[in-house]
């Protein structure tokens, strides 16, 4: 009669943890990644929700005559806007409005502050002045900002 194996050896065991260990190390650099990749995903598209906002409160406040309209009605609220450019000033009136921001320090889920200009937009999560957003009143310009995130 022939004896059967009944387990593994220990060279076996060993190569298997070798293995193991050398696929770990591939991968896990690029799933450590992927939170700064979410944080520049975040900014951009909080940038690309301001550009929106303040171009269609543009385009209506043409619409509705241009120079000398101060407030643009949009769904969901009046949008206070600059009588000379059109675009929605920097309190919670203007691009909080625009936005549809539950708060003046608050926008869906987005640390803002409103108190200067440009006024700036953060994830909550590892937003930094080197990973947010910024919106100028003055000009209408979004700059989004991802070298620190």
């Amino acid at each position: 009669m022939t004896k059967r194996q009944q387990g593994f050896t220990l060279i076996e065991l060993v190569v298997v943890i070798v293995i193991l260990g050398i696929l770990a190390a591939t991968a896990l650099p690029r799933f450590v990644n992927l939170q700064t990749d979410a944080r520049i995903a975040a900014v951009q598209g909080i940038a690309g929700g301001l550009r929106g906002a303040v171009g269609l409160v543009n385009a209506k406040w043409q619409i509705l005559g241009g120079s000398g309209v101060t407030s643009v009605p949009m769904v969901g609220a009046n949008v206070t806007v600059t009588g000379t450019t059109g675009f929605p000033t920097g309190d919670t009136a203007g691009i909080g409005a625009a936005m549809q921001c539950e708060s003046g320090t608050a926008c869906q889920g987005n640390a803002i502050d409103l108190s200067a200009n440009p006024s700036t937009w953060r994830p909550t999560t590892g937003g930094a002045a080197t990973c947010q957003t910024t919106y100028d009143a003055t000009t209408g310009v979004v700059a989004a900002v991802t070298t620190g995130c």
